[in-house]
């Protein structure tokens, strides 16, 4: 078992605030979260937000935490809250519709 199976998991669903449409920021989360074998998803929100959903070994969910905070090179991250710690993830991850 590697060290990565062996440390403790987390699932969180997030939203990050600022000006995160229209500047990648999905595909951007979509890439990350793949070169950190990361599962969850990510859309864009009605209201301008972006949602995302990151589940893997704790330390890595904080790692594309702290990366969220700043996103890709033409977006403003403004704010990240954690809306829910524990919320189920599928076994891949997925850029889905605007919700």
């Amino acid at each position: 078992m590697s060290a990565t199976e062996r440390s403790h998991r987390r699932s969180v669903r997030v939203r990050i605030e600022g000006r995160v449409q229209g500047v990648g920021y999905r595909h951007w989360t979509e890439r990350i979260a793949g070169e950190l074998e990361l599962a969850g998803w990510v859309r864009n929100r009605g209201d301008g937000s972006v949602e995302a959903v990151f589940a893997g070994p704790d330390e890595v969910v904080a790692q594309m935490l702290e990366l969220c905070r700043e996103g890709p090179y033409s977006a403003q991250v403004t704010g990240l809250t954690i809306l829910e710690d524990g919320v189920p993830a599928p076994a891949i991850f997925q850029v889905l519709p605007t919700a």
